[in-house]
Parts: C-alpha cells; structure tokens; sequence
C-alpha cells in the first residue's frame, strides 16, 4: 500500500461518496438501536449526527495510489477540534488507513492550533475504539448533542 492523505474540499464528489458510503454502512449496523427509539429518539439521533457543511473547517481523504479508500473531517469545538465522518471502505480495513487518516487529523489540528481533538463513535464500533485508545483517545463524558444517543462513546485526545 502506498498511502497518502489529501486535505479537500467537503464537496468534493469522491468525499461525498465516502461519506455515502459511510451512512450506508453505519445506517444498517444501528438499524436495531434506532427502531428502539421512539420518533423523539430518533428525531434527536438524527439531529446530533447531522452535520452542516459551513461547520466544517477541514476535509481529509487517505488514498492508495489514485484510489480513494476513506475519509475524514473536523470541526470547531469550543477549543477543540470535532473528528467527524471517520471511514474506511471495508475492502481496505486492517492496513494501517484509519491510522494514517488520524495522524494526519492530529498534525491538523496542532497546525489550527486546537487544544485537543474530541470525538464521538457509537458502541457497536469496536475496531474503532480500539485505534482510538492506541493512539491515546482516552474516554470522556459524552457531549453535546450526543447526549440524545444512548449508544454514543466519546474520546478526546490533547494535544
């Protein structure tokens, strides 16, 4: 693998994709988790992970070659930096991407002179806790909005 990071814009059509292809993945994993909500439970999941794109301060994706395999965003938080939309196509989990993405997201973030980076993911995504932790995540209480999903776990990391 020949992995490189590339900062773009958050339409850009490949990072739309992605983002695409993450909703349709995530949809299907907490399809069980969101029909256990009533319509005021789902309407408030719904709310916290909706994200504007005049939030968004900065777009990553992680390439092999010229093939687009994940991507990554950010936005303020208070002092911080928010880590949004993290994913990796499956076919290429396992290779050190999502690692490489979140280095590259940390450099970011000290260049846009963040205090820390925060995060949320939902419980059903183990893989992804686990990088979290090994690169020094370390739980906090969840916050914001995400207060609304019950199976939210968030993580910060200081910089």
């Amino acid at each position: 693998m020949s992995l490189t990071v590339a900062r773009v814009d958050w339409f850009d059509p490949r990072a739309v994709e992605q983002r695409a292809a993450m909703d349709e993945e995530t949809g299907a994993m907490y399809a069980g988790r969101q029909a256990a909500l009533d319509d005021v439970g789902r309407t408030a999941v719904n709310a916290a992970l909706t994200v504007s794109a005049d939030a968004i301060s900065h777009t990553l994706l992680v390439l092999d070659g010229d093939r687009v395999i994940g991507h990554a965003a950010l936005r303020p938080f208070e002092q911080s930096l928010e880590v949004k939309k993290v994913f990796i196509d499956s076919r290429h989990r396992g290779k050190g991407a999502a690692r490489r993405l979140m280095i590259e997201l940390e450099n970011v973030a000290r260049e846009s002179k963040a205090h820390s980076l925060i995060l949320q993911t939902g419980n059903l995504q183990t893989p992804a806790m686990a990088l979290y932790e090994s690169l020094g995540y370390e739980r906090i209480y969840v916050f914001g909005a995400y207060a609304a999903i019950p199976f939210s776990v968030c993580y910060e990391k200081t910089l």
